[in-house]
Parts: structure tokens; sequence; C-alpha cells
């Protein structure tokens, strides 16, 4: 049963609460791994698992968000996943090692993965048309500051408090959104909600295989028969769900949605450059820490300047589509990134800091550019009957890229970091990584060639 009662007025601020949550704790990690490692007895250059493990769940569970929503209403599965989210804070800031930080991410993702789209489900049932918009606006502002306070609340507690306080800051995050959410949000059902578990199943399976084979191939060469074996599951299970869509009444994704050419091609699009994009902000504070020698605190400093490009790109990115088009846009673009990519390579030891700051800076320009005309092309041919199921496959698809990307670039280091390699000097392993990390998303240049010059032009402003 709906409410019937008026949404409030301050039901924006739940969703923007439960987003600075998401992407505090997605951000704060990065710049705290070469300490955890150290506390844990491991090699920071193995610590790759602890961030794959909450993008990956969160990426398996989002499209279960809106059945779950529907099936026990939006209220309770908010709390719960709020619940679920502190529990699993908890256990990670009680780890003892590497193994029990992973499975305690794993849960921290399971709530992470539902309370950022329950209240944004919430909002879009409750709201009219008109108020919807300054709303979801509002209610997105901290999506903005959360990357900028991660890597600098991190590296600030691990060098002057301790790692395990990157965990229990979410804990008060937590009580005051469920405090927040008793009286504000709105208890809204679906209409006999259906999900589709098979496909959930073999989806889970496909993108769970190649994470895993891309995660232990580097550990040892005895690794590689078992992860070519967990690749063919994957390939397996891909076909399995083709099949399964074609015949399912209500596939969780259904096929017909790459038959819409610029949906499949920014689909593809955005699953490759992101994977060079996705493993930046996991190896530039490893490479400031564990190669140059920088504190925690400086490597946050350090992440700052590429999300504050993409925050003051934002009011010019529609000007600059409007003006270029989607073709001509992405193309340059997706070229100009892959070039800063490898450009980080080059600064050597004792580079002034400026100049590493003008450099993310632009690179962050670049990003924000390069996700809005993405993400707005990939939808802009969609019947409003594949709206929802677009929409959930796009946000997967992205956070299934940023798993991919940290363990290819993970995979990478490890690789160049063979004494055959680089010879035991860590730097020359990074600036190899770099090089690779961006020449993929350069590459993934080729792809976007495919569209046509009049593509995405009903969103353009002529």
């Amino acid at each position: 049963m709906n409410t019937t009662n008026p949404p409030s007025r301050w039901l924006p601020l739940l969703m923007a609460i439960s987003i600075f949550m998401q992407m505090l704790d997605a951000t704060i990690l990065n710049t705290a791994l070469p300490t955890i490692a150290a506390d844990l007895h491991v090699s920071p250059l193995n610590m790759q698992s602890a961030v794959i493990s909450y993008a990956l769940t969160v990426a398996l569970l989002i499209p279960a968000s809106g059945y779950l929503a529907d099936r026990f209403g939006t209220k309770k599965t908010f709390i719960i996943a709020l619940v679920v989210f502190m529990l699993g804070s908890l256990l990670c800031a009680f780890a003892t090692n590497l193994p029990m930080l992973v499975g305690a991410r794993i849960i921290q993702g399971m709530g992470g993965a539902i309370i950022m789209p329950v209240p944004r489900l919430a909002m879009l049932k409750v709201y009219e048309k008109a108020q919807l918009i300054n709303a979801i606006n509002y209610a997105l502002m901290p999506a903005l500051i959360g990357p900028i306070l991660g890597p600098l609340v991190g590296g600030y507690l691990v060098q002057y408090a301790s790692w395990h306080w990157i965990f229990l800051i979410n804990i008060p995050f937590g009580i005051i959104g469920i405090l927040c959410a008793i009286p504000i949000m709105p208890d809204v059902y679906g209409d006999k909600p259906r999900f589709d578990l098979r496909g959930f199943l073999l989806i889970a399976t496909t993108a769970t295989g190649l994470t895993l084979a891309l995660e232990i191939a580097p550990h040892s060469a005895a690794n590689l028969p078992w992860a070519g074996a967990l690749a063919a599951l994957s390939l397996m299970s891909a076909y399995a769900y083709l099949r399964h869509a074609r015949r399912s009444d209500h596939p969780l994704f259904p096929l017909n949605l790459i038959l819409v050419r610029t949906f499949r091609i920014g689909l593809t699009g955005n699953l490759v450059s992101r994977l060079g994009i996705g493993a930046m902000p996991y190896l530039l504070p490893l490479f400031y820490q564990v190669a140059f020698g920088y504190s925690a605190s400086l490597s946050g400093w350090l992440m700052t300047p590429t999300v504050v490009g993409a925050i003051v790109a934002k009011p010019f990115v529609k000007g600059v589509i409007d003006r270029y088009g989607y073709r001509r846009t992405i193309l340059a673009n997706t070229c100009l990134l892959g070039l800063l990519m490898m450009a980080v390579a080059l600064p050597p030891q004792g580079t002034p800091i400026w100049a590493w700051v003008v450099l993310l800076f632009i690179t962050g320009l670049g990003n924000s550019l390069q996700f809005t005309a993405m993400n707005t092309l990939s939808i802009a041919d969609l019947r409003p009957d594949q709206n929802s199921s677009g929409n959930s496959l796009l946000s997967a698809n992205q956070q299934l890229s940023t798993s991919f990307g940290i363990a290819i670039g993970a995979l990478l280091l490890k690789t160049f970091s063979l004494d055959d390699i680089s010879h035991g000097d860590l730097h020359t392993a990074f600036r190899y990584a770099f090089v690779a990390v961006g020449g993929i998303t350069f590459a993934s240049a080729l792809i976007f060639t495919r569209l046509h010059q009049n593509d995405g032009a009903a969103l353009l402003t002529r």
C-alpha cells in the first residue's frame, strides 16, 4: 500500500545523507591502503581486494534495490540497509587480517548498494515532476563534496589517529540517517514486484568470475589455470544469461536495450574507458606514498585537484557538447584523457607539487566532460518503457567498470613490479602502469568512432 501522506520537504536531505555516506566511503579508503597494509602485514600492492570487494558488491546489488523497496517498502528497506552498512563498517574497523577486511567490506557494500537508490526511488514516486529536478539537484550536492573530503579525511585519520576511524566515522552518519528516516522517509510499496532471480544469479556469476580472475592472476603463476577457469565460467554464464533473457518475459535487463545503437555504444564505451579512469584513484595514492614517500595527508590533498576540476567543469559541459556535438566531443576528450593519464608517468621524483595540481586538475576537467557526455548519450534514445532497466544497467555497468579497473590496475602494477621488467624500481613499475591504463582509455576512443554526427541531437540546444 502506498502512503497517502504528503511528502516531506526534507526528503532530499535524506538522499543527501545517503549519497554523502556512500561517496565518502568509496573514496576514503584509497589513501589509507599503505597504512592498513602495514598493520595487517601484507604488501600494499595486494590491497586492491579491499576496494574491489565493495565496488563489486554495490554493482551486483543495485538491480535488486528497486525490487526490495517495492516488496518491503522504502522506509524499512532504507533503515535496514543503513544498519547493514554500519555493521559492515564496524566489522571493517575490527578486522585483523585482509580476508576479514574483505568480508566486512562485502557486508558494507550490501548496505551501500541500497542506501543511495532507495531515497531516489521514493522521491520519484512521491514528488511531482515540477518539484523533482530541484529536489534531486539539492540532494546531489554531497556527491560533489564526498570525493573531496574522502581522501583528505582518510589521509589525516591514518596519519594522526588510526586507520580504524575511516570506518568508524560511518557510525554517527548512519545513526543520523536512521533518526531522519523515521519521520521523513515515506513508506512506499510497489505493485506486485517481480525479480528475475535466475538472471540476477547469472549476471552475478559473470561479474564475480571476471573480477576474481583478474584478482588472483597476478599473485603467482600457479593461479593462472584457476584464473582461466574463472574467466571461462564467466563467459559461459554470460552466454546462459543471453539465452535466458531471450526466453524470459521479465528479464533483469531486456535484450532490446542493446538494440538501441547509442545505448549499446555508450554502455560499451563507458565500460572500457572507465577501466583506465577507474584505476587512477587506486594507483595514485599508492604511487605517492609507496614510490615517492609522501605522507598519507599529502596524498589525500593531491587527490582533490581532480575532483575540483570536475566540479569547475560542470557548468560548461553542456555548452561544449551543444557546440561540438556528442561524436566530436567524446572522441577528442577520450583521446585527451588517455594522454593525460599517460602523462602522470612523466614527472620525476621531486617534481613541484603545483605541477601535480595542474596536471590532475586538467584531468578532472576531462573526467567531468567524459562522464556527462557518455551517460546522457547512453539514455538519449531509450523508449519510456526502457528507462528504468536502462538506467539500472548503466549504473551497474559504471560500478563494475570501477571494480574491473582497480583489478586491472593492480594486475598491471604487479606485473610491471617483476624484477625482469622494472629491476626492483617501484617508480618505474608505476610509470609503466600509468602508461598502460592511459592506453586503455585512449584505445576506447575506437568504440566512439561508431557514433554518427547527429547522435544525441535531441539533447542538444542549438
